[in-house]
């Protein structure tokens, strides 16, 4: 007999593949199958795309945008996101509590001010506490060993994809990453959907001028577009030839435009504001991108290092150093939340800043510093959420969730935060692909025709 665990998963499954057999379960397949029985399938010309009948919720749809801060290296839950005060909490984190939420005033005082938009989802655990891994299965919201990993689309890929029609103004990529690279791309997607990577300094886009000047750029793309005419208009080229044209075009817009310019280009006092780095910088263009709906719809932000294995409190939690990694965050990401609300744009956007996983607890190591664990915590805003407090509870110590706090009654998992994005945006995360290469069909969110995984709706409750 399958042994499980406390809620309802079985112990001896392989991550990724565990089937929860909780008390809901049952419920939602029954009903889901029975709306399979009698709607069937919904398919689109081709049968490349079939959505998966539900008697469930539609998706939220409060979001057109989502800022995505993936915070690399994994970050010591317990000092962050599910504060646990002990002896080893610094004085100067100056821990309060904001409506029964507990919090590290004096490390993320910007937060702090926010924290009436600001939820925390403090029963999230990882599959993994290996960085690349689990890194992976964050951003593709599945098993990176799996057998669909080599296909399998960033979840911004995939906003890029379906979002995209639905936008007026497509000057910008769907999908931009700032700062570094993803550990994902676009998967099987077509090129258009990958991440596009950009390192703002404030100083504008670069590469989007030409060292001979504007005119004489002009003259010489008019006079590509005509010796490559015959090529563009030959049949034996198909799909491809269309593809390239796009990719010119794409490109040739963002060139000499004024309003990408202004996006990327801002002065001295702005990033001072937002904590003047690079982290800051990111979220100033993040700001940017929002305001302007020129196309992008996903924004990862990457900031690190959280891999703090020495030295926790006296370096990257230094809450008495405004030059900390906590400190820069909290004046980025605050000052982010700020601009947003009183702009009115935070409703239309869900902010999401997690790690791969979290830290130990208690007393620090050795070297002053805390190890992978795997439990974790998650900060959430905009789209409409209810903020000013925490769904789930975890014990005195943040070693396990005792109380999920949300209506599936088991462990968040990276694939139920994935679902929960693509429902803020208004994609149906059940949706199953029938153009992957394997021909086995892509689904968005793993296991949807169970009903495994789904969007956390208590953030909107």
């Amino acid at each position: 007999m399958a042994t499980k665990d406390r809620f309802g998963f079985d112990e001896n499954a392989a991550p990724g593949t565990r089937f929860w057999r909780g008390p809901h379960l049952g419920r939602r397949v029954f009903f889901r199958h029975m709306a399979s029985a009698v709607g069937g399938y919904f398919v689109l010309p081709g049968g490349a795309l079939e959505q998966v009948a539900s008697a469930a919720q539609a998706p939220r749809a409060t979001a057109d945008f989502c800022i995505f801060v993936m915070m690399d290296g994994g970050p010591s839950h317990i000092d962050t996101f599910d504060l646990k005060v002990g002896a080893w909490t610094p004085t100067a984190f100056n821990a309060q509590t904001y409506n029964g939420v507990a919090w590290a005033q004096g490390l993320m005082p910007k937060l702090a001010e926010q924290m009436d938009s600001v939820a925390l989802l403090r029963s999230v655990k990882p599959w993994a506490t290996a960085h690349g891994l689990a890194q992976s299965w964050l951003q593709i919201a599945r098993n990176p060993v799996s057998g669909q990993n080599k296909i399998a689309p960033h979840i911004g890929s995939i906003a890029s994809l379906e979002l995209g029609p639905r936008t007026a103004n497509r000057t910008l990529p769907g999908f931009i990453a700032l700062n570094t690279g993803t550990s994902q791309g676009q998967g099987y997607l077509a090129p258009e959907h990958a991440p596009f990577y950009v390192s703002p300094n404030g100083s504008a886009l670069r590469n989007t001028t030409h060292f001979d000047t504007q005119a004489i750029f002009d003259r010489r793309h008019g006079m590509l577009l005509d010796l490559d005419r015959d090529l563009r208009e030959s049949p034996e080229l198909g799909s491809a030839a269309l593809e390239i044209a796009r990719w010119d075009d794409g490109a040739r817009r963002l060139m000499y435009n004024a309003a990408v310019t202004k996006v990327f280009t801002f002065d001295a006092a702005e990033r001072a504001r937002y904590g003047n780095s690079n982290f800051g910088a990111a979220c100033i263009t993040a700001r940017n991108l929002v305001r302007a709906d020129m196309g992008t719809r996903f924004i990862q932000i990457n900031v690190g290092s959280w891999d703090m294995h020495a030295g926790i409190y006296t370096g990257g939690l230094n809450a008495g150093n405004a030059n900390s990694l906590g400190r820069t965050f909290d004046a980025g990401l605050g000052t982010l939340i700020a601009d947003l609300k009183s702009e009115g744009l935070l409703d239309r956007t869900l902010i999401v800043a997690m790690g791969e996983f979290g830290r130990t607890l208690g007393v620090v190591n050795a070297g002053a510093g805390r190890d992978h664990f795997q439990q974790q915590a998650v900060l959430m805003a905009g789209a409409r959420i209810r903020g000013g407090r925490a769904l789930g509870v975890t014990d005195e110590r943040g070693a396990r969730t005792d109380d999920p706090g949300w209506s599936r009654d088991r462990d968040i998992r990276a694939e139920d935060i994935g679902a929960t994005v693509y429902s803020a945006l208004g994609i149906d995360w059940t949706t199953i692909r029938r153009d992957d290469p394997s021909g086995r069909g892509f689904e968005y969110t793993p296991s949807s025709r169970d009903d495994v995984y789904g969007p956390i709706d208590e953030l909107w409750s």
